[in-house]
């Protein structure tokens, strides 16, 4: 799997990162995946490798088997960190003001915007254990200068720096300046998961 000479990733490598996560978090096997779906397990397993090369009607066999739209398998949402550094932003024009596109991501499901304020401390910057699966935090420095990110795959930002990085792996912040303040947004795509669900009153649907 490879990311493309300008730095975009591969459409096959997006579809076998996402095809690849939805199966696990469904807990599914590629034989229960290829029974849902009518595909080979051997189709699958090209697909998931970056291999294969899906057409639309594989993506819709694929994402009705997994319970997502086409659009999911074709949206990255939640493993590569990207950053926007202060001296390439872009800003255009709308209207009467002007913009900053920082980031988007798709789908409905959770929400949490915040304001980030830290301080420099003595030793070991605390390891934020990971949130649910899929989770994405997106920051944008507005004073002073953190490091963040993935513990294997953190950057230093500065003002006027944006990062976005996955919520879903052991992550930290380290104020690099006295102080530290930040606007943070938080999101978890809704995914519906496969299995029985229990209501209110602790039974299930249609049992």
């Amino acid at each position: 799997m490879h990311s493309k000479s300008d730095g975009r990733i591969d459409e096959n490598e997006l579809v076998a990162r996402n095809v690849h996560r939805y199966r696990l978090e469904r807990a599914m096997s590629i034989g229960e995946l290829a029974r849902r779906s009518g595909l080979s397990k051997q189709t699958l397993s090209k697909i998931e490798h970056g291999l294969g090369n899906p057409t639309i009607d594989t993506l819709a066999q694929l994402g009705a088997a997994l319970d997502v739209t086409v659009r999911r398998l074709l949206t990255e949402w939640g493993t590569p960190v990207y950053v926007q550094r202060a001296d390439d932003a872009e800003w255009h024009t709308a209207g009467h003001r002007l913009e900053r596109m920082l980031d988007e991501t798709y789908g409905s499901g959770y929400v949490r915007t915040l304001v980030l304020r830290l301080e420099r401390a003595a030793g070991e910057p605390q390891v934020i254990e990971p949130h649910a699966p899929g989770t994405l935090h997106h920051l944008y420095v507005i004073t002073g200068k953190i490091r963040t990110g993935p513990l294997n795959d953190t950057v230093d930002l500065a003002a006027g720096d944006f990062v976005r990085f996955p919520g879903d792996t052991p992550h930290r912040y380290v104020c690099l300046t006295d102080r530290v303040v930040a606007h943070m947004v938080t999101t978890l795509p809704q995914v519906r998961q496969f299995g029985s669900t229990v209501t209110r009153d602790g039974t299930t649907p249609g049992a």
